[in-house]
């Protein structure tokens, strides 16, 4: 079932507000936090950062209720006893997750394979970093959790290190933006390598196949740093993915707040950290995506 449905792994932290325990674990050790969470596990938590897309992803299921489209799990580093302050609050806001993995402080992202998630969202940068070393889907929620007025749920992405590979950011960070162009100029029709959330793309491209453009519950766009001539290698590649992508911005360099922004999305990921506050200024939940030579140059 799950090569048929979407299914997105999301930890406890990125779901739900936890800073104040999450504050009393980095201060007061592991008995501390365990002690609060079970002294507090039948007060409601409050949203986090990635509440609001969980919602609209859930939603999607309306449409069949028979037969989901979308499935979200919860990994979490809680452990099963730590765990039910969350699964409490996850029945009070009456969100349809049953399945999770509770770990006991350890990183729990060995376990996206086995639920056959095709995205792992997290608080935890840590986590995030093992996950994407071990060839899977991942980000660090860093904002939110404003999401727009629409029903329809708006994903954005940007390019390479993202949805592609590195390899032409590699040129550009090494060589500079002369020879970035003209590789991209000489490779237009040679398909860019799948990045890390290439297959959550291709997840959502599945779902939208089933309906009419106008009436899909989910609307993707690529928001890139990219400008004309180099354009063209991108719409090439996705064609050869066989993957829509319903909106494509090439932006040449400018900050894309405002453009994310004017697209409405529920999220938004880049490698970046610096695109990443552009769309945190302007209200849009952002995600990060620790890859690539612009990550590694800053470790």
């Amino acid at each position: 079932m799950s090569k048929q449905k979407l299914v997105v792994a999301i930890s406890s932290r990125a779901l739900f507000n936890l800073d104040e325990s999450h504050a009393i674990f980095e201060t007061q050790g592991k008995e501390a936090f365990c002690r609060y969470q079970i002294e507090h596990e039948n007060e409601v938590l409050e949203p986090g950062f990635g509440f609001q897309l969980v919602k609209k992803f859930l939603d999607i299921n309306k449409v069949f209720p028979g037969e989901p489209l979308v499935e979200i799990i919860l990994l979490s580093q809680n452990s099963a006893d730590t765990g039910l302050r969350i699964f409490n609050s996850i029945h009070h806001h009456g969100l349809a997750i049953t399945r999770a993995a509770f770990t006991s402080g350890v990183s729990p992202y060995g376990y996206i394979p086995a639920f056959g998630a095709h995205l792992f969202l997290s608080a935890n940068g840590e986590d995030v970093k093992k996950a994407l070393a071990a060839g899977f889907a991942a980000a660090t929620i860093v904002s939110g959790p404003v999401s727009n007025a629409s029903d329809q749920l708006r994903i954005a992405f940007d390019g390479d290190a993202v949805l592609f590979s590195d390899e032409s950011e590699l040129i550009y960070q090494r060589q500079g933006l002369a020879a970035f162009a003209a590789n991209e100029r000489d490779d237009a029709h040679k398909p860019l390598a799948g990045g890390p959330l290439k297959g959550f793309l291709s997840a959502l491209h599945r779902i939208q196949s089933r309906f009419e453009p106008d009436v899909s519950p989910i609307r993707t766009a690529l928001v890139t740093a990219r400008a004309a001539p180099a354009h063209e290698r991108v719409v090439r590649t996705l064609r050869a993915w066989d993957i829509r992508i319903d909106e494509a911005l090439f932006l040449g360099g400018m900050p894309k707040g405002a453009f994310l922004k004017a697209f409405g999305a529920d999220i938004f990921f880049d490698d970046q950290t610096g695109h990443c506050e552009s769309a945190q200024m302007h209200q849009i939940t952002s995600a990060h995506v620790p890859h690539g030579i612009t990550n590694q140059s800053k470790t």
